[in-house]
């Protein structure tokens, strides 16, 4: 059964709270399992959410702080303790070749997975290889090299049932107009153009430690879903600069203007721990579906758009 959704494993910002992991975040799509930035306690954190490592098929780690790589070790472990029987592929800045060595070889175990390292040098389409996605990175604006990573499905196609009726199609002349692109019938030639409306592909977009900067608007654009940080709020807008942050109300203005469907804020600082302006903040200028993240939350990634 195909599942498309977002399982929150942790929402704190730099240092976890009594209500809030470190930093986790794992997209199912359909066959795939994306693991994107494991802190600390990740492992644990999956455990109560009820996903298994071997569900991991990518791990997108977008720097190497602390709250997005500390649990990067048990993760890895897990994976090799519970025989992961398919490539595990990682990605992560380049620039952090030596965390992410450090990482992997925290301790002694047993090597029984394969796992791809991918560093990003800069920012494009990565490899994917077997994915039925693009997965591509976009630089951000952190003290440290970071990177955010988007999930861009090509377009397909859907076929009209009044319109294959009309022309009297159906069967083996059905399967061969999909995989052919056009089928003869009856002495005239039927394009699957005639047939068919295009079927939008979906985006998923994630944006971790950063100030406003070009990659962030990159990887929100007509994003379904876009989980992006909030570390601050407006009121605290010098220290989202200073540190390389935004604020609650950055990241709803950029939903509004990138097109987002489904904004989910997170990777909030231990001084609000109450989130009630954080949601007041993005509502005043996101009207969308909107989600405060707590940790185990599980997200749907929203239905397709309408075609055209």
């Amino acid at each position: 059964m195909s599942v498309r959704e977002l399982v929150v494993l942790g929402t704190a910002s730099q240092v976890p709270t009594r209500h809030r992991n470190h930093n986790g975040y794992l997209l199912r799509w359909d066959g795939e399992g994306l693991l994107f930035d494991p802190g600390e306690g990740t492992q644990r954190q999956m455990l109560h959410a009820g996903v298994s490592a071997t569900s991991i098929t990518r791990i997108g780690v977008t720097h190497f702080h602390g709250d997005h790589c500390l649990g990067l070790p048990g993760v890895v472990q897990r994976i090799n303790l519970d025989r992961v029987p398919h490539p595990v592929d990682v990605y992560y800045p380049a620039t952090g070749e030596v965390f992410y060595e450090r990482l992997v070889h925290a301790s002694a175990f047993h090597d029984t997975a394969e796992l791809r390292p991918r560093p990003v040098f800069e920012a494009g389409p990565l490899p994917a290889p077997g994915a039925p996605f693009v997965l591509e990175a976009a630089r951000l604006s952190h003290p440290v090299d970071s990177f955010g990573y988007r999930l861009v499905e090509p377009d397909g196609t859907r076929l009209l049932p009044e319109r294959l009726a009309a022309l009297g199609l159906r069967g083996p002349d059905v399967g061969r107009l999909q995989r052919d692109g056009a089928v003869e019938l009856d002495g005239r030639t039927v394009t699957l153009a005639e047939v068919s409306v295009t079927r939008p592909g979906q985006r998923f977009g994630f944006v971790m430690d950063t100030r406003l900067c070009d990659g962030v608007y990159e990887l929100a654009e007509g994003a379904d879903l876009l989980v992006i940080e909030a570390t601050f709020l407006d009121a605290d807008a010098h220290l989202a600069e200073e540190h390389g942050h935004l604020t609650a109300a950055q990241a709803a203005r950029v939903a509004t203007e990138a097109g987002v469907g489904t904004l989910v804020l997170t990777h909030f600082s231990q001084r609000y721990p109450d989130l009630s302006a954080h949601r007041a903040e993005a509502r005043a200028h996101f009207d969308g579906e909107l989600v405060i993240a707590e940790d185990l939350t599980r997200v749907p990634v929203p239905p397709r758009r309408p075609t055209g």
